[in-house]
């Protein structure tokens, strides 16, 4: 059994999905292992990771509109209110999406369905570095 780590930096421009299965994948690529499974872990408690549909944007449109709808930006809902409307909601929606995502690996490709992509969430209104930590293990 081998073992692989790296770190990714991604700058986010504010709310949104930015698919990452690309990287990833090309990291894996490269890491001379055939079998085995790949954890992603972002370090933050105001984004997330999220495996969706890759092929049509409106997926990821309509789920930004439905997180908007059913956690909103209104101050007086929350307490926590320090950074601005966007800072509880964005705890909020990270709390009930993924931080880690495990995908397993075969053949030096991550076995992800035909119209599955990898994604940062990111739940906060202003742009900011989002880091992630890869790990692989296999042989």
């Amino acid at each position: 059994m081998q073992q692989a780590l790296t770190e990714f930096v991604y700058e986010t421009a504010g709310q949104g999905f930015y698919e990452i299965t690309r990287d990833i994948q090309d990291w894996v690529s490269t890491q001379g292992l055939s079998d085995g499974l790949l954890t992603v872990h972002i370090r933050h408690t105001s984004a997330s990771l999220v495996i969706q549909e890759n092929i049509d944007p409106d997926v990821q449109h309509d789920l930004l509109d439905w997180f908007r709808r059913m956690v909103p930006e209104e101050l007086s809902h929350y307490r926590h209110t320090a950074e601005g409307a966007d800072d509880q909601p964005a705890h909020i929606r990270a709390a009930i999406t993924p931080s880690d995502l495990n995908i397993p690996m075969r053949d030096g490709r991550l076995q992800l369905g035909r119209y599955q992509g990898i994604f940062l969430f990111e739940h906060r209104a202003k742009g900011r570095a989002r880091h992630l930590s890869l790990h692989l293990m296999g042989t």
